[in-house]
């Protein structure tokens, strides 16, 4: 699933392609909105929300999108062939005169008022990326639930939006804790939400996610030496291969064991397991 600093960069896209121009082209093929055509009407801005977009047009108008797992949107010229997917997958078509932007797969459309956006993203926590940024209330969100472990409230949009497994699992190895501490016992839990945002933060103009000093391809003027493609993140995706601060092995588990889609990586030397739990993995 993309995380926030993906989304962000993919609406900072969306923007330059759509806002100022009005639709020569709209469709959207969901049942419930097949009979919508915002044709003619100007695309006022594309705003993320921690994983969300807000896509704004004129007349107040807002249309909601997620990527979940699998979605996309492409951007395309006018003339240029659409490769994101076979027609049967496109859930959206936003055409302008300069551009045209396909939504492949997408799992949530809305269109709702621009003035009821809460409604879709109000249960979202303060944007790690977003002109709402509120560390110290990120901070309460993540510690109203004590005994939650770890990495189970860092996914959690409503304590803070914008993080995802990468960030889950790359974010318990640099504060060296394990995914299922429990949050109330975590020493220092006030790095957390600023630890959070200087990640997204460095990343969120990086075409490669990089949370390791190797991952980094230094500016010419910045001194040599080059990226490492191998070394850019510090545990997530490393499962079977040594840790890159002390050798052992990573492991990888489930961080909630009702879904296999929150998989974490994690390094046992590094972050010691909380006594009486050992993750299953």
């Amino acid at each position: 699933m993309p995380e926030g600093d993906t989304v962000w960069r993919l609406a900072q896209r969306l923007h330059t392609a759509l806002a100022g121009s009005p639709l020569t082209r709209c469709e959207l093929r969901v049942p419930r909105l097949a009979t919508v055509d915002l044709t003619g009407r100007g695309v006022l801005e594309v705003v993320p929300r921690g994983k969300h977009l807000l896509t704004r047009f004129e007349g107040g108008l807002t249309l909601h999108s997620h990527l979940r797992m699998d979605g996309a949107w492409k951007i395309y010229a006018p003339a240029e062939h659409w490769r994101g997917g076979p027609a049967h997958q496109i859930r959206a078509i936003l055409g302008t005169a300069e551009h045209t932007a396909v939504g492949y797969r997408l799992p949530v459309l809305d269109l709702l008022r621009t003035a009821d956006e809460a409604r879709v993203v109000g249960h979202l926590g303060p944007d790690l990326l977003g002109p709402d940024w509120d560390p110290a209330k990120a901070l309460r969100r993540l510690l109203s639930a004590p005994d939650r472990p770890l990495g189970e409230a860092l996914l959690d949009q409503r304590n803070l939006a914008g993080i995802g497994n990468v960030y889950k699992s790359e974010l318990c190895f640099l504060l060296r804790a394990s995914p299922w501490l429990p949050m109330g016992q975590l020493p220092t839990p006030e790095r957390v939400p600023a630890l959070a945002r200087k990640l997204l933060e460095a990343n969120r103009q990086r075409p490669a996610r990089t949370t390791t000093p190797w991952g980094y391809r230094p500016r010419p003027f910045e001194g040599s030496g080059g990226a490492r493609p191998d070394r850019r993140l510090w545990v997530y995706g490393r499962a079977g291969r040594p840790c890159l601060r002390c050798g052992t092995k990573v492991r990888s588990a489930d961080q909630d064991p009702t879904t296999e889609e929150r998989v974490t990586y994690w390094c046992p030397t590094c972050q010691p397991a909380p006594p009486h739990y050992r993750p299953v993995g």
